[in-house]
């Protein structure tokens, strides 16, 4: 008779290594769902019935289009002042911010073509999001639109974000702050810049958006440029805020964000975040250079895009195809 062979045993030690490592498992995922949901608590929520039964994640990307738009109270609805697509890419283990420049001529659905800014003000973040999946062939199913208070909060919940700041840009800034200290009710001049500063300039909240508001200097792509450069450095910033600043951070910013994320959806980007801080984060802004034109619309000033070459920039650098 053949010999049965004796089942190894796990040594104990391994055995209670294990334990630990599944309990801990557990315990991060709870953690990770009560955290979600007290965080969601603060958003304001807003299902899209056209949308809500489509995929977060395709192809292994997450899409979220961030939207500032441009209004002055919470009764106006504005177009959107800045658009851009995060997408979290798993497949490529990257993370890109693209602006998409508001005076892009695009189709609307259900409108005569117009700015793409203008399907915010016609039809919301719905609208802006068919309009960007019929003109760019992306899919958008999610969204955050934040206000000028979300922006500012957010840099100061970070403790503020030092950018290399040209003594033009100092000029505007303060210009810029006479209508939102209007608007907050503040004593005139406050958080002005010394007029004579220039390089690199430590900005608060306040300060950081009349930065990224500006419009004089170059053209909408410095403008662009300058809102990425303010995202990227708070972004950088949030893991440890977090932990020191969490109360400011989640009630400053979260309470003046709207979204069609769920409670599920936001805790599974809590848990990818541990891995998302190994990601590399790729800046960019659509159209392309050489990929438009200037040009006058029915008394618009617009661009006039090659859509091919710019889809194939998404599918290439966002999709990694």
């Amino acid at each position: 008779m053949k010999e049965k062979k004796r089942k190894k045993r796990m040594h104990p030690f391994i055995k209670g290594f294990l334990g630990c490592i599944a309990v801990a498992a557990i315990a991060g995922i709870c953690v990770s769902f009560v955290a979600a949901s007290a965080l969601h608590s603060k958003l304001s929520y807003e299902e899209i019935e056209s949308v809500s039964k489509e995929p977060f994640k395709e192809e292994g990307v997450k899409n979220i289009l961030l939207i500032g738009n441009d209004s002055r109270t919470e009764d106006e609805s504005g177009r959107s002042d800045a658009m851009i697509l995060v997408s979290i890419s798993s497949r490529t283990n990257t993370i890109h911010m693209t602006s998409l420049l508001r005076d892009i001529y695009v189709d609307i659905p259900g409108h005569d073509g117009n700015r793409l800014n203008a399907a915010y003000a016609y039809g919301g973040p719905e609208l802006l999001m068919e309009t960007l999946e019929e003109n760019f062939d992306i899919e958008v199913n999610r969204y955050m639109l934040v206000n000028f208070q979300a922006f500012a909060n957010l840099v100061d919940a970070v403790g503020g974000v030092d950018l290399e700041v040209t003594n033009e840009e100092v000029q505007y800034i303060n210009g810029y702050l006479v209508e939102y200290n209007q608007l907050q009710g503040n004593p005139e001049g406050t958080d002005y810049l010394d007029t004579s500063l220039s390089g690199t300039i430590h900005l608060n909240g306040p300060q950081a958006l009349a930065y990224c508001r500006n419009r004089y200097i170059g053209t909408d792509f410095a403008r662009t440029e300058r809102q990425r450069k303010v995202l990227a450095a708070a972004i950088k910033s949030a893991p440890l805020a977090l932990v020191t600043n969490g109360g400011e951070l989640i009630d400053g910013v979260m309470s003046n964000i709207t979204t069609n994320l769920t409670k599920s959806e936001l805790n599974g980007l809590m848990l990818q975040a541990p891995a998302m801080l190994t990601y590399d984060m790729i800046s960019g802004s659509i159209p392309l250079e050489g990929t438009y034109s200037n040009a006058n619309i029915r008394g618009m000033a617009v661009l006039e895009v090659d859509f091919e070459a710019n889809k194939e920039y998404i599918q290439t650098e966002i999709y990694g195809k």
